[in-house]
């Protein structure tokens, strides 16, 4: 089941507070921003600053 859009345009980055964006294949929530990707796993953002991965 994918990140309803409701639930997307609540979450917020929780390092900066900035907008999120849902990558293509839907597994993961990217902050432009920060450069880092919060995985989605069994349906659930992973929102934890230590779990994120850098795009770079």
């Amino acid at each position: 089941m994918p990140i309803s859009k409701e639930l997307l345009e609540v979450l917020a980055c929780p390092k900066c507070k900035g907008d999120l964006n849902l990558t293509e294949s839907e597994d993961g929530l990217i902050c432009e921003n920060c450069q880092l990707l919060y995985e989605i796993k069994d349906d659930i953002p992973i929102m934890l600053i230590d779990e994120a991965k850098p795009l770079n």
